[in-house]
C-alpha cells in the first residue's frame, strides 16, 4: 500500500465490484460476478462497517451498477456469460426504505444483452441499454415516477444504430456504436459513446433529446470513452467536462488511456484543453496490459475542484482541476493487491456526504479512505 494525503479508514472484505454509491450511511455495493449481485452495508461507523443484505445474481447474469435515490435502488441486469434467457436484462428496481430489507418492486426488461452502466436522480433513469431493432447499447431515458411502473420517456441514438429502421450501417470497418452511459446536468445530458466519443444532448423537452454537440476525440484515438462528466462549477471562468478514457478494448495498441479535460463554455464546440496521466502508468510510451491506466472519476462531487479517479492498476489518484488547464495530482491511494491477483484493479470510486471516499476493486475488496 502507498499514500498520499490520505489515510485508509476502514478495508471491507466483499467480492469485488463494479459500481460503489453512498445513500446516507448506507452503501451500495455492484459486484462483478454471480452469484454476488448487490451488497448492502451500514457505514455509519465507517471503521466498522456492517452487512445488511444482499441481492443475487442468477449463472449467466451479473448487476454490477447500483445507483440509490429517494428510497428506490436500481440495479442493471446484463448478460455475463451464457445467460439464461428465462431471466433477461434490464433494470431490476428496490424499495430500500428499509435498507436491511429491500424489496423488489418491478423489473424494468430489455432485449439483449441487457443495460450497462446509467445513472439516476430520484426520479428520471438515464440509461444505456440494448433493443429490439438496433445495434449496439443506445440512449434511453426512463420515467420512474412509480417506480413499480417504469416508463420510456425518450430514446436516442447515432444514425447507423437503428437497422430496423432501415438506417444505413456506416460502421462496418470501425466499431460498433455503443453508449456507455449518460448523465444529466441542468437540462443536458453527456453522453460517453465508447469508441464514437462525446456527445452532448439538450433535454429541456425531455421526451425528444437533441443533439447539440459531438466530439470527436475517440475516433482519433485507440481508446474508448468511458464517462462523460460535467462540473457543476465554473473553473477559471470555464465550464469544464471531465472526459475519462478507459483502459480496455483498444483499436490499436497503445499506451494506457488517460483522461481528456474539455472546455465546454461554448457547448456546441467543445475543446480539448489538457489531459491528465499518472506518471506510473506510462513510464515510456509503450503499450501495456489492459487495466493499467484510466478508468473512471467519482460521479458525485462535493463542490471543490479535486476530483476522485479509479485508475485501475493505480488506485485511487485525487486530480485537482481548479486551473482544467493544468490538472495536478494532490493525493492518491493505492491499495495492496488483492490475495491471489498480481495487482490491484480499482473500478469505481464515490463520495459521502463526509467527505470520505469508498474505492472499489473489480477483483474484491472495497477500501474506505480519508483525505488528508
Amino acid at each position: 500500500m502507498k499514500s498520499l494525503n490520505t489515510t485508509l479508514v476502514a478495508h471491507i472484505d466483499v467480492p469485488g465490484g463494479g459500481q460503489v454509491w453512498v445513500d446516507g450511511h448506507t452503501l451500495y455495493v455492484g459486484h462483478m460476478h454471480n452469484p454476488n449481485g448487490t451488497s448492502i452495508l451500514d457505514v455509519a461507523d465507517p471503521r466498522h462497517p456492517k452487512l445488511l443484505a444482499t441481492v443475487p445474481m442468477p449463472e449467466g447474469w451479473h448487476s454490477h451498477k447500483v445507483r440509490v435515490a429517494n428510497g428506490v435502488m436500481i440495479v442493471n441486469h446484463e448478460r455475463f456469460g451464457q445467460g439464461s434467457p428465462e431471466f433477461g436484462g434490464g433494470l431490476g428496481i428496490y424499495d430500500v426504505s428499509n435498507p436491511a430489507k429491500p424489496k423488489q418492486l418491478a423489473k424494468w426488461q430489455t432485449a439483449g444483452k441487457g443495460v450497462h452502466r446509467y445513472s439516476f436522480d430520484g426520479r428520471y433513469a438515464y440509461i444505456s441499454p440494448t433493443v429490439e431493432g438496433y445495434v449496439g447499447n443506445i440512449c434511453m431515458i426512463l420515467d420512474l415516477k412509480d417506480p413499480s411502473r417504469p416508463e420510456e420517456v425518450s430514446r436516442w441514438w447515432i444514425p447507423g444504430q437503428w437497422a430496423a429502421g432501415g438506417e444505413q450501417y456506416p460502421w462496418a470497418d470501425y466499431a460498433e456504436p455503443r453508449c456507455h452511459h449518460p448523465l444529466r446536468l441542468g437540462e443536458r445530458l453527456y453522453v460517453s459513446y465508447w469508441h464514437h466519443g462525446i456527445f452532448i444532448l439538450d433535454i429541456s423537452d425531455i421526451s425528444r433529446p437533441k443533439l447539440i454537440a459531438e466530439g470527436v476525440k475517440s475516433r482519433a484515438f485507440p481508446h474508448p470513452t468511458h464517462t462523460c462528466l460535467p462540473l457543476p462549477q465554473k473553473l477559471k471562468g470555464r465550464s469544464v467536462m471531465v472526459v475519462a478514457d478507459e483502459d480496455v478494448a483498444k483499436r490499436s495498441p497503445a499506451a494506457p488511456a488517460f483522461t481528456w479535460i474539455y472546455d465546454i463554455t461554448d457547448e456546441r464546440h467543445p475543446i480539448p484543453i489538457s489531459t491528465f496521466q499518472v506518471p506510473e502508468a506510462d513510464r515510456d510510451g509503450s503499450p501495456q496490459q489492459a487495466m493499467t491506466g484510466c478508468h473512471q472519476p467519482s460521479e458525485r462531487l462535493n463542490g471543490d475542484a479535486v476530483i476522485p479517479f479509479a485508475w485501475f492498476a493505480q488506485g485511487l489518484r485525487l486530480v485537482d482541476l481548479s486551473d482544467p488547464f493544468r490538472p495536478t495530482e494532490v493525493g492518491h491511494y493505492v491499495p495492496d493487491a488483492p490475495q491471489g491477483f498480481e495487482r490491484v484493479s480499482s473500478n469505481d470510486v464515490t463520495l459521502d456526504s463526509r467527505g470520505l471516499m469508498y474505492l472499489v476493486d473489480r477483483q474484491r475488496g472495497i477500501d474506505i479512505v480519508e483525505r488528508k
